[in-house]
């Protein structure tokens, strides 16, 4: 591709910014060297290893390639049989540290759409034990472990033991009588021998070697006799030492030696594979998507931005090229984003070629062009003798001679800086050569006649950068379609240009240009406003739609419950008809068997009178009008007076109003055998129908309230007094089923003292209850043997 046009474009800019997310010398000089490509199968093949990695590194959490240096002058020494040092041995172990967790990271996660870079890592090879035998053997840079072999070992220990003796036996004339020739009480090293410092004046009273002597004359640095043998047997020891720490060394670079063509291949390896990373780790932290790619030279960018501008100033541009029109001619006034746009296009054409995903939304789709060229701004050369309208044209002929139907052009301010009339001449002709070529290409102008012509020929759009003439601020968006004013005067008279000075510029513009401009200026502004009347209309409509479907959702959910409670409602009746009918059948059949006697006793009528009260018991009365209705309202201190029948919600029982605190909001009331205290909002007063109303003359029709959810009042005690024992228990039992319908927890049962028969039936029935959790006599309060106190389940 063109070189200069890449620069103007400044892909190296993008390029090095990736290049930041790399470790790898090899992976940066990797992107230093990268050039776009215009193969199709390749960019598509360089996009799915990025977004192969994207996957790799932000959802199976794969921390990347581990840095290790550049250690190819190492590998071709080891491989010429040369002994690299501990230090250079852990450079190497770097790179097949680096190697095994690439490999069993990437080859470790299960998915099926992850095969390039599997691929890639295919091709990694790695010696886990030659990796942890460097890493046992080699402590540091200039140090083997002891435990490296086991003559190392032997040799190490004896070097120990016989520095330990030599220093004993030394240390006799430290503390012995010879102490007095010592100049000082220490023991020394001169050329890895074992000395003590001697005065000179002694030097003769102790039998040894002389190995130095210090710079003033008065010490002498002496090796004694008897311990010169030891420091000989240490000093072949040390030998032994570094002959075998030398093995080692030589034994561990052989085997670097043996793979080192392979570990080459890993370093490539690792820096190619390095380098999708990094292209994963740009494109997410730009917001980037997976462009699609074609060769037709079809483009449509989506809310795109500039990757080098700030992403807190960046405003998304969309644009389409190659479909309809293979050319767009974009004006509109200065600083209006016309030459960003102009080279976001080029560049992410380069960047998907690069493998780099592109700042914009899903769908956006770019070409994969044989090549691009491109010319913006002022690239005049003193050196050369070159004006800027030299330096322009000279690009614009080297783009008509080599551009073809595969490229992309990019031209901003064609035919600018020469004369206008000649200028815009030069610039219909040059767009007419390359729409003839079949390439795709952007032109931004200011001429009227160039956005005239772009109306006349076929192949090319105008295009404008949208501009808000009331604040004549630029809006930095483009609408396909339609040119766009300059704005030039507009823009000079917010910036303070004298009146007088535009006035006069007014004046000497053509009739024709004057009256285009209006024109384009006119059609820009009633299609901002049609633009906003549009949005709006849309946002209604989306509000309308949601309120809509809340209102639908709602309607089905109230009919789902009514369906519910019609169905639960039905079984109620049928389950309740169904025991009814039991509960009748079984009472006849008893009638109907004492009835069978030949005689009956006095207790068999008493029996039979029970049975048939029950009966007409368990009859249904359809007749709403015998019912009582019971009204509710809200409890107000205002409403309330003591002695008024309420209701209190929290405990779901009537009772009678004792007391009332107005100032408190707060009242006393009596529940049954409950005395309490509560705020009036917790209250509803109960207004009962007079019994003084009047009948209903006949054919009247008497309205009332039947909102089903106004609660009716529970009962919470029953009198039995005066009942026989059979007739007391079937009314325990429909008492105890009218308590449970109305979730009560705690009924009171008045039966009396007496002779003690009706309470003690009562206990045994309600032993075997199924509703009954426990019962109990009552307290000191309560009634005590009168009453019994049962707890429901």
């Amino acid at each position: 591709m063109d070189e200069k046009s890449l620069s103007r474009l400044e892909l190296n800019k993008v390029l090095s910014a990736c290049a930041d997310y790399a470790c790898l010398d090899g992976t940066k000089a990797i992107f230093a060297g990268l050039s776009p490509s215009t193969d199709l199968a390749e960019v598509r093949d360089k996009l799915a290893r990025t977004a192969e990695c994207v996957k790799l590194l932000f959802r199976y959490g794969i921390i990347g390639i581990e840095y290790f240096p550049d250690v190819e002058d190492l590998l071709v020494r080891a491989s010429k049989r040369s002994t690299l040092s501990c230090a250079e041995l852990r450079q190497v172990n770097l790179l097949l540290r680096s190697a095994r967790i690439a490999y069993t990271s990437i080859n470790g996660v299960d998915d099926g759409e992850i095969i390039a870079i599997k691929g890639d890592s295919a091709r990694i090879y790695y010696d886990k034990n030659l990796e942890d035998d460097i890493t046992e053997k080699i402590i540091s840079d200039d140090e083997v472990s002891d435990h490296a072999s086991a003559a190392l070992f032997s040799i190490r220990s004896k070097i120990k033991s016989l520095n330990e003796r030599i220093r004993s036996k030394l240390s006799e004339y430290v503390t012995g009588d010879t102490s007095r020739y010592l100049q000082d009480g220490i023991v020394t090293m001169r050329g890895d021998r074992y000395v003590i410092p001697v005065k000179a004046e002694y030097r003769s009273r102790v039998k040894g070697l002389v190995h130095d002597r210090s710079q003033s004359g008065a010490t002498f640095f002496i090796e004694p006799e008897y311990v010169l043998e030891l420091n000989n047997e240490l000093v072949a020891l040390q030998i032994d030492e570094k002959e075998e720490v030398e093995r080692i060394l030589k034994a561990l670079s052989g085997r670097v030696g043996d793979m080192s063509e392979r570990l080459k291949t890993d370093m490539a390896v690792l820096a190619e594979i390095e380098s999708y990373y990094a292209r994963a780790q740009y494109s997410y932290a730009k917001k980037c998507v997976m462009p699609q790619v074609n060769k037709r030279g079809y483009i449509n960018i989506i809310k795109g931005r500039h990757p080098l501008i700030d992403p807190r100033k960046v405003v998304p541009v969309s644009l389409e090229l190659g479909g309809s029109y293979n050319f767009l001619l974009i004006s509109g006034a200065n600083t209006g984003g016309k030459t960003v746009t102009l080279k976001m296009c080029g560049l992410f054409c380069l960047m998907a070629a690069c493998g780099i995903f592109v700042p914009a939304a899903e769908g956006t789709a770019v070409c994969a062009f044989d090549d691009i060229f491109c010319d913006v701004g002022d690239s005049q050369s003193i050196e050369d003798s070159l004006s800027t309208f030299s330096s322009h044209i000279t690009t614009v002929i080297d783009m008509c001679k080599r551009a073809t139907a595969g490229s992309l052009v990019l031209i901003d301010e064609l035919g600018g800086g020469t004369n206008p009339d000649e200028g815009q001449a030069l610039a219909k002709a040059v767009v007419e050569h390359f729409l003839k070529i079949g390439c795709r290409g952007i032109v931004t102008t200011h001429f009227t006649p160039l956005k005239e012509f772009a109306y006349t020929v076929d192949g090319i759009e105008n295009a404008s950068m949208e501009f808000d003439a009331s604040t004549l601020k630029p809006l930095y968006s483009i609408k396909i379609g339609l040119p766009g004013a300059s704005n030039a005067l507009a823009i000079c008279r917010r910036f303070g240009m004298d009146e007088e000075i535009l006035d006069r510029a007014v004046g000497y513009l053509s009739e024709g240009g004057k009256a285009f401009e209006n024109i384009v200026r006119r059609a820009e502004e009633s299609r901002v406003e049609a633009d906003k009347k549009l949005a709006e209309a849309a946002s209604l409509e989306r509000s309308l739609k949601e309120k809509l479907a809340e209102v639908n959702r709602r309607i089905d959910e109230l009919n789902k419950q009514r369906e519910r409670l019609t169905a639960n409602a039905r079984a109620e009746s049928r389950r309740i008809i169904n025991e009814r009918t039991a509960q009748a059948e079984e009472l006849l059949d008893e009638i109907e068997q004492l009835f069978k006697k030949e005689e009956l006793s006095q207790g068999d009528l008493i029996k039979a009178r029970t049975l048939k009260n029950k009966l007409k018991n368990s009859a249904y009365s359809n007749d709403e009008s015998q019912r009582p209705v019971t009204n509710y309202i809200e409890a107000t201190a205002e409403n309330l007076h003591v002695g008024d029948d309420i209701f209190f919600v929290k405990l779901q029982s009537a009772g009678q109003v004792l007391s009332i605190n107005a100032a408190r909001g707060e009242v006393e009331i009596v529940c049954g055998s409950i005395k309490t205290r509560c705020k009036i909002s917790d209250l509803q007063k109960i207004n009962s129908p007079k019994k003084s109303a009047k009948l209903p003359h006949k054919g009247e029709v008497r309205v009332r309230n039947a909102n089903p959810s106004t609660p009716t009042q529970p009962q919470l005690e029953i009198n039995l007094l005066g009942m026989t024992v059979s007739e007391a228990l079937y009314e325990v039992d429909n008492f105890i089923d009218r308590a449970v319908m109305s979730n009560l927890e705690e009924i009171k049962v008045i039966h009396g003292v007496g002779t003690g028969k009706l309470r003690e039936a009562i206990a045994r029935h309600l032993k075997g209850h199924k509703n009954v959790k426990s019962f109990r006599l009552g307290k000191y309060g309560e009634g005590e043997t009168g009453v019994t106190i049962i707890t429901l389940k």
